[in-house]
């Protein structure tokens, strides 16, 4: 019997998971039991990622540089990265003001739509602490976001995952410094790291094993919380828009990778589905990274030099989904609260949301925070920011499983491209 491969069993999994999901819908008791019996088993599985994303970047960077016996391939691998970083970003915020200014969802929203999603959303906690977070990352310095990439204690970098800028700050720090003292002397150091990195990734093949059930566990759970239904069929235009960008999006990364790699798209879909699939059920790029890294190493070809680097470095600064879907929402809310908007705003737009996106990239909720800050950007009136988060709050879970995956391809997408640029890509 032919071994049913790895997307397919998450697909399998994604699809029983939301049709048990909409079961326990049916029962008044639903919501209890999912939270008491099906939830866990997807937060112990995120837990699990989430637990190895830190050994992994530290071994896999500190691997890859010290590989490289030449300090000059650092240097060009890193500037090639974050120039097409850069130019993916603005991509999606272009596709996305684009979209939103031909289709104009806002103007469709009625009053009393409005005065629902204020009433029921507006002063609830997740709302007002992304308000309250946003407004902390406006008041800081222009090189506050630089200070904060150097730890000053390398150990607390390592506890917190919010802290990713940090640990590849120290990783990086620590492959050169191998690198400028000589095989010799690093040899001992290289060898506990190279070991260190062949253990995790065993990790992620063993936490891989149980995918299909934590990604039922995960669905299931996302339809029993699922918000007001009538207020999701309100917002379902603004929702499919985003989710047409997103697409649009993927096909953009399909022709980059068809024109920089002579790679054929579909087989480069394929290869990166489960990594895919597992971005949907857990909306983080991050807790998705050992799984994107496996992928793009054992089965695209792209060397462990270049995706070592390319993968934590875009997990945690490139989020070309979640800018286009800044661009989206920020007019959005515009349209649907009578706030004009200028040429120059949209302009405005497209330069915070790409600031926006490096910046608040550790921060928690980071779509919200970087929606406020966009927002305040082409001077939205602070006392309706509140409304305006609270107008797209309800559908703001479900986008967020799309946009991870489109975040997550991209930085697959990248890497190849930086590979074949330094000749160190193979198509498996």
């Amino acid at each position: 019997m032919k071994k049913i491969e790895l997307h397919w069993k998450i697909i399998i999994g994604m699809v029983l998971g939301l049709i048990f999901g909409f079961i326990l819908l049916q029962f008044e008791g639903g919501k209890n039991f999912s939270n008491n019996w099906i939830k866990p088993v997807g937060t112990i599985f995120i837990k699990l990622l989430k637990l190895i994303a830190i050994p992994l970047i530290l071994a896999s960077l500190i691997k890859g540089i010290s590989d490289l016996k030449d300090i000059s391939k650092f240097k060009l691998i890193g500037l090639r990265t974050i120039i097409v970083y850069i130019c993916t970003t603005i991509i999606a915020i272009s596709i996305g003001l684009i979209l939103v200014n031909i289709f104009e969802p806002g103007n469709g929203v009625s009053t009393e739509t409005v005065s629902k999603l204020t009433d029921t959303y507006s002063e609830t906690k997740g709302v007002q602490q992304k308000l309250s977070t946003a407004s902390e990352q406006k008041n800081i310095g222009p090189l506050q976001f630089i200070e904060d990439v150097v730890p000053d204690n390398a150990f607390q970098a390592f506890s917190d995952n919010r802290l990713m800028l940090q640990v590849i700050f120290v990783s990086i720090f620590l492959g050169i410094s191998m690198l400028l003292i000589g095989d010799d002397k690093s040899k001992p150091l290289k060898s506990i790291f190279d070991s260190l990195n062949d253990v995790v990734l065993k990790m992620v093949d063993l936490i891989m094993l149980t995918a299909p059930y934590a990604v039922f566990a995960l669905l299931a759970n996302v339809v029993v919380s699922s918000d007001d239904s009538e207020i999701l069929m309100a917002l379902l235009k603004y929702a499919l828009i985003i989710v047409f960008g997103l697409i649009i999006m993927i096909a953009v990364y399909s022709i980059l990778v068809f024109l920089f790699t002579k790679t054929n798209p579909v087989w480069f879909l394929k290869q990166i589905s489960p990594a895919q699939l597992l971005a949907f059920s857990t909306s983080s790029s991050a807790a998705t990274l050992p799984v994107t890294m496996d992928r793009v190493e054992k089965y695209i070809g792209v060397d462990k030099e270049v995706s070592s680097f390319v993968l934590p470095v875009g997990a945690t600064i490139n989020m070309d989904g979640t800018s286009l879907y800044q661009a989206v929402a920020a007019v959005f809310i515009c349209q649907a609260l009578a706030f004009d908007i200028s040429f120059y705003d949209q302009l405005t737009i497209v330069l915070t949301a790409l600031l926006a996106s490096i910046g608040t990239a550790a921060v928690p909720g980071a779509g919200m925070v970087m929606l406020v800050i966009v927002l305040e950007s082409i001077g939205f009136p602070a006392d309706k920011l509140a409304i305006g988060i609270a107008l797209i709050f309800a559908v703001d879970r479900p986008l967020d499983m799309f946009r991870t995956v489109v975040n997550i391809t991209g930085d697959a997408t990248v890497s190849m491209i930086v590979a074949n640029s330094v000749g160190k890509y193979s198509k498996k």
